[in-house]
């Protein structure tokens, strides 16, 4: 199988990067840099690495595919709290571009090859994509439009036999759990929080369902 993931270098990402590269799929890894993709090509050898800027996401515009894509996991994502009043243009902006708009581009670009594979996009979003709370406002929208992408773009996809799936975690232990810790002026404390293999195994069984079944959304919650 043959899979397009953004976000692996850290995180649920990362997980589900390395779950697909120890069983042996053909993994297509996309890295905001030419540094970060030489980190990317080493962690995961034999993988197709691709430069792409997610905070422009007209970067994707031109990246060279392959022909079938098995899914595509739209795991990276940016998150700044901060209340209405305090949010800059540029907070707001930053986040909606890799969060939804740079998604939905990349969807995109891929839905050839994804067609021609019968495949399946994942949309990893979070527990902000259903509820926003203080301080939360820019996030939870990006979250929320990535979660109307992917409504949306099920039901047009479904006559091409392409799958569209979104999950929720909820508070995962990760580094960007860490700098939400730190804007909340919370201590972090790693173990309270969801382990990203745990969010791995239920995109991978999205990954893995038989082609007669479809799970359109997945709620994972912390069991405390």
């Amino acid at each position: 199988m043959i899979h397009l993931l953004t976000g692996a270098g850290s995180g649920i990402g990362a997980a589900v990067a390395r779950r697909l590269h120890e069983r042996g799929d053909e993994l297509v890894l996309l890295a905001r840099s030419p540094e970060r993709a030489v980190e990317l090509r080493t962690a995961y050898d034999g993988s197709t690495v691709l430069v792409a800027d997610l905070a422009r996401p007209e970067s994707v515009e031109s990246l060279a595919l392959p022909d079938g894509l098995d899914s595509v996991v739209h795991a990276a994502g940016v998150v700044e709290l901060g209340t209405v009043a305090e949010l800059s243009v540029e907070d707001w902006s930053s986040q909606l571009w890799v969060n939804l708009v740079a998604p939905a581009a990349l969807t995109r670009v891929a839905l050839p090859a994804l067609r021609a594979h019968r495949g399946t996009v994942v949309f990893v979003n979070s527990s902000a994509g259903l509820t926003a709370h203080r301080s939360w406002s820019a996030y939870a929208a990006s979250k929320h439009g990535l979660r109307a992408l992917a409504d949306s773009l099920r039901a047009e996809e479904a006559q091409h036999g392409v799958r569209v799936s979104t999950v929720f975690p909820g508070r995962t232990a990760t580094p960007m759990q860490e700098k939400v810790h730190r804007q909340e002026a919370r201590t972090y404390d790693a173990a309270r929080w969801i382990r990203p293999d745990t969010v791995a195994d239920a995109i991978l069984h999205v990954l893995d369902l038989p082609a007669d079944a479809t799970i359109p959304d997945v709620t994972v919650r912390p069991n405390r």
